[in-house]
């Protein structure tokens, strides 16, 4: 017999992050949540690998919340872009975007989203990175400046959002689709039903709310 809850809607998942792109993915999947402020630095250190390096920074936010809520089930995520070695985080104004963009143009990188889950028992009991393979077409100056004046790329790690605007510059994807937009759903609700958060998946309660819309 389990010693903790699963997750429900009253008792829901906490996610350790404040990223609208996971929150949208976690309601359009059903599984009740509760989003919290991380408050942890995003820093790639070097000379660590960076499956490594997202994982830690996925570990680390959950451990910056656990404390807060300590019978509940915690997932902690963070996504990074790497090409050519170099990582990719998230830019701050439009010469930082038109500088991914630019190195990013005609080339296959790198999406890797690490997630941690925390056990109500206060311990990480899953730790995993996903890749997932991007190929940007060949873009235009003109291409980059556009997209950059819609604002989108602001705040996205590499510089564009795969399920916005941004989608037309996508030739080519190998691996998840959601895993570029910031939550491999398949291996996140894989591990959360392994590990005891779910009882079960898709959520019956969640299919029966989606159905009375």
């Amino acid at each position: 017999m389990m010693s903790h809850h699963p997750i429900d809607k009253n008792n829901p998942l906490v996610l350790a992050s404040t990223s609208p792109r996971r929150r949208a993915i976690l309601n359009q999947i059903g599984i009740p949540f509760e989003p919290v402020g991380s408050m942890i630095e995003e820093v790639h250190y070097e000379k660590i690998q960076p499956a490594d390096i997202a994982c830690q920074m996925a570990a680390q936010k959950v451990e910056s919340v656990q404390h807060v809520y300590k019978n509940r089930w915690i997932l902690g995520a963070d996504t990074i872009v790497v090409i050519d070695k170099t990582i990719f985080g998230k830019p701050n104004d439009s010469g930082g975007c038109k500088e991914m963009l630019s190195c990013l143009k005609g080339k296959t990188h790198t999406v890797i989203t690490g997630f941690c889950i925390h056990h109500p028992e206060r311990k990480a009991v899953h730790l995993e990175a996903v890749i997932t393979k991007v190929k940007i077409k060949e873009l235009s100056d003109i291409e980059i400046e556009a997209y950059i004046k819609t604002g989108e790329p602001f705040g996205k790690a590499g510089a564009y959002a795969i399920q916005g605007i941004g989608s037309f510059m996508i030739e080519k994807i190998n691996g998840s689709y959601t895993n570029v937009v910031g939550l491999p759903v398949c291996e996140v609700v894989s591990a959360l039903v392994k590990c005891g958060g779910l009882t079960g998946f898709p959520l019956t309660f969640s299919f029966s709310s989606a159905n009375k819309k």
